[in-house]
This record gives structure tokens, C-alpha cells and sequence, in this order.
């Protein structure tokens, strides 16, 4: 009997079309346009520490997110890292490379176990060849990834070094918080260490030990083992807002 072809994937090919459009680059797209996109993707299941891509390799594969969370982060010639962002379930990572030909911009590294889908860049370019749906919704992702970047930068640099690392970590408790008291308390398990936080706003990890241990003192957060509970949402808010760069012009 022949083997269905998302057989790869460990799923049926209706199973693996339902997954795939939960991701929003497929969402809108036809079941057979879907069906020729799963017959080329491969599954790759990855602990963590486990590195999908790193900065400067030729590699061009394009990567779609199913479980788990994947830092992105940048190595300066220093040897310091800077982390650029965290994908979860639906996001497309490694698509710059896939589409310009360049060496990979940054690193890709997997923060606990997790799933992604992973197809040869050239074999993409193919499926946008010829799914034109598919190429203007890569183009409109590409967009509205520059937008929030553009906006991120004009937000970041409105703050110091301390506001910055609590803005990131609202924004992420937006997307990745569970909430625990209406309005007030979150948990946010992102698996990051303290030299992690360091490297979101280009920082030692001692300077983030010695902010944190403050925080917790002023019962604000509680940090332990990767996992940091808001322990009072407007208070932070404000200490965020305290944190403003009035030097800034």
C-alpha cells in the first residue's frame, strides 16, 4: 500500500493540512496548495539548547514553529550575545536567509523540547513560484515583521537599561503570560536564565541578579528558575515608566 505522502510528518495528510494552517502565513490558503506544502516539509523534534541555525551559516531552510519557543539572538565580534526575539507555535523563522541567499543573520536555538517543520529554501521559493496566495502573504509577513520592529526600536530606545528589560518582559507576558489573578498576577515560563535576561538588553548578568533581587525585595516580580511571576501588574507597569530615558531628546 502506498505510504501517504505527509507520512514524514507522523500525521495524516488531513491531520498535517490542519496543522499547517494554523500557522498564519498558511492560514487562508487551499487544501491543495497545503497538501503540496506538507508533502515537503520535514519534522524536527529538538531539546533544549538544541541549535536549529547559527549566525553565519550558509544553510537556507525555512523553519515553521508547532511547539515549544525558539530564541533568536545575535553574537557580536565580542563574543556578547543580544537576543533579538522569541517564536512560539505558528511562527516562521529562517525566511531571510531562505529568500535573499545570505548566511544566516543570527542564531536559532530551541528554549525547551519543541516541534518544527523544516523545508530546503529552494523548495520553497518553488512553492511560492507558484502559489502566488503564498508569496503575498510572505510579503505582507515581512511587512508587518519590519513594522514591529521599526516600532519596537522607537519604543526600546525611549527607555533605560532597567525599563527596557521590564518593557521586554511585559511585551513577552503578553504573548506568552499566563494569567493567575485578574490583572495583576502573571506566570511567564520563557526557560531563560539570568545571563539570557542579560543579553535582551545587552547586559551583564550580575547588574540583572542585583535588579531582580530589588524587584522581588519591592514585591513586584518573583524570579526562580526560569520562571518569573508578576507578582503586581500596574506596579510594574509604572516601575517601567519610572524608567524612562529623560535625557533623551
Amino acid at each position: 500500500m502506498p505510504i501517504p505522502r505527509a507520512q514524514h510528518l507522523g500525521l495524516t495528510p488531513s491531520e498535517a493540512i490542519a496543522l499547517l494552517r494554523q500557522a498564519p502565513l498558511f492560514a487562508e490558503l487551499g487544501d491543495a496548495g497545503l497538501t503540496a506544502l506538507t508533502s515537503d516539509f520535514r519534522r524536527r523534534e529538538l531539546a533544549r539548547g538544541d541549535v536549529i541555525f547559527r549566525q553565519g551559516d550558509e544553510s537556507r531552510n525555512l523553519y515553521v514553529v508547532f511547539k515549544g519557543k525558539i530564541r533568536i539572538f545575535k553574537i557580536s565580534p565580542a563574543g556578547h550575545e543580544t537576543s533579538l526575539a522569541i517564536f512560539s507555535s505558528g511562527d516562521i523563522i529562517g525566511e531571510f536567509a531562505c529568500l535573499d541567499g545570505e548566511p544566516r543573520s543570527a542564531t536559532a536555538i530551541a528554549l525547551g523540547r519543541s516541534v518544527v517543520w523544516e523545508m530546503g529554501g529552494d523548495t520553497f521559493l518553488d512553492h511560492l513560484r507558484r502559489q502566488p496566495d503564498l508569496a503575498l502573504r510572505m510579503a505582507r509577513l515581512l511587512a508587518k515583521k519590519l513594522r514591529w520592529t521599526a516600532a519596537y526600536a522607537e519604543t526600546i530606545a525611549q527607555f533605560d537599561a532597567a525599563g527596557r528589560l521590564l518593557h521586554l518582559l511585559l511585551l513577552y507576558n503578553a504573548q506568552f503570560g499566563e494569567e493567575l489573578e485578574a490583572g495583576k498576577r502573571y506566570l511567564l515560563d520563557l526557560s531563560l536564565n539570568q545571563t539570557d535576561l542579560a543579553s535582551l538588553v545587552g547586559a551583564r548578568r550580575e547588574w540583572v541578579n542585583r535588579l531582580l533581587r530589588e524587584w522581588e525585595r519591592r514585591k513586584l516580580l518573583h524570579y526562580r528558575a526560569g520562571k518569573l511571576t508578576i507578582l503586581d501588574m500596574p506596579r510594574v507597569q509604572e516601575e517601567r515608566d519610572r524608567h524612562l530615558d529623560t535625557s533623551r531628546p
